[in-house]
């Protein structure tokens, strides 16, 4: 009697979390990160390349547009060039991840654990912020030879690196879930990414922009996130910068937020 209760094995139990599934949101999170680590000469240095290539050219071919001397111009650039490595990486690393877990068939392996909505929001956002700074910060230092990369303001700075890789992230993740497949997500990037990014005063100063021009660029998003990260690291800026960083957080919550309400409506992902 003694022996068969020993060897009974204990009845199974549902595992109970607290509040928020650490455990779960933690594994997920690195999951994003060692996805685009694995492919790293894909996903970091193949931009450093790009930035490097934009960064030559710009420098050569459109010194006089930055007011002031070359080397300013260089500063501006960089800041500039910079700043669209972190947009660009942090809406590919959350969009793709989405669109080749469909491809792929394995949405499963994220929707079935017990995670909530806000943590599956809170992990890819987390993920794809963390592959545009670190970008950033490897292209920052590419760049260092070419500019002055010392910032005069490293909270201005860093407020609007972390605000782009969220926005960016929360982009590239409802691109992701709209998304059915590659082609998609390619009309996002080239329809809307792109041209925002180009005409957002990346490669110049928006001071040099004729009227209505000047203005209509000031309400671009990304041009506040650009100007506000340039600030950190020249001290120039072309539109007030409390309206900036007011605006750029508002949008960085409104576009999480709707990540996590399409996420929880299941919208293109539990069909």
């Amino acid at each position: 009697m003694d022996t068969a209760a020993r060897t009974t094995p204990p009845a199974l139990t549902s595992r109970h979390y607290g509040a928020i599934n650490w455990l779960g949101l933690q594994t997920l999170v690195w999951r994003e990160i060692r996805r685009f680590l694995k492919v790293g000469a894909q996903t970091v240095f193949a931009p450093l390349i790009q930035t490097l290539l934009f960064m030559l050219v710009f420098s050569l071919v459109r010194q006089g547009d930055w007011p002031g001397t070359a080397r300013a111009y260089a500063d501006g650039l960089a800041a500039g060039l910079v700043m669209m490595s972190i947009l660009s990486n942090a809406f590919q690393n959350a969009s793709s991840s989405l669109v080749i877990a469909k491809v792929q068939g394995n949405s499963v392996d994220f929707l079935m654990p017990p995670l909530s909505a806000l943590e599956l929001t809170i992990a890819f956002i987390v993920g794809a912020a963390a592959r545009g700074l670190l970008v950033g910060f490897a292209s920052l230092v590419a760049v260092a030879f070419l500019a002055n990369i010392m910032p005069v303001n490293i909270f201005a700075a860093l407020y609007y690196a972390v605000v782009a890789s969220v926005i960016f992230g929360a982009i590239g993740l409802l691109g992701g879930i709209w998304a059915d497949k590659f082609d998609h997500l390619a009309a996002v990037t080239n329809f809307i990414i792109v041209p925002l990014t180009f005409l957002s005063g990346t490669f110049y100063s928006t001071s040099i922009l004729p009227e209505p021009i000047r203005t209509i660029s000031h309400y671009n998003p990304v041009f506040s996130l650009i100007d506000g990260f340039r600030y950190g690291f020249i001290g120039h800026h072309d539109a007030p910068l409390w309206t900036g960083a007011i605006l750029t957080g508002a949008l960085a919550l409104a576009l999480s937020y709707a990540s996590w309400a399409m996420i929880k409506s299941g919208y293109r992902l539990r069909s």
